[in-house]
């Protein structure tokens, strides 16, 4: 209830300066928080802990231990191609959501002292 009517003081002329200033140390920037991307070495560390590859990795030890090396090499080839790929689409992944992030930000017009001026520039 204070807010309501600590924002119909302030009218026209908005917050002044001082007071945003003061509001932006007590609650923080007015934006959508934003995840630290994954490091490569975490993409890896998901992937390699997954049951679907280490099942892979035991059937190419499986062939390794019978002999096969030709089989072996190819699917552990094949495995590591899945790493790549793996990482590549992450690296897309954390890319877009970064943008719809930015994207989906307000935008709005706010008054500082009495002047209007982009929400995106206030700090």
């Amino acid at each position: 209830m204070a807010e309501q009517s600590s924002s119909h003081r302030h009218g026209l002329q908005g917050l002044s300066s001082a007071e945003a200033a003061e509001r932006l140390a007590r609650d923080g920037p007015n934006q959508l928080p934003g995840n630290a991307p994954k490091s490569t070495f975490a993409i890896v560390r998901e992937v390699l802990t997954e049951p679907m590859f280490l099942m892979l990795l035991a059937a190419g030890g499986v062939y390794l231990a019978l002999g096969d090396k030709g089989e072996a090499l190819f699917l552990l080839s094949f495995v590591f191609v899945v790493i790549g790929i793996t990482l590549v689409q992450e690296r897309r992944t954390q890319r877009a959501l970064e943008s719809l992030r930015d994207l989906s930000a307000p935008r709005a017009l706010v008054l500082r002292d009495g002047v209007g001026v982009p929400s995106f520039s206030v700090q």
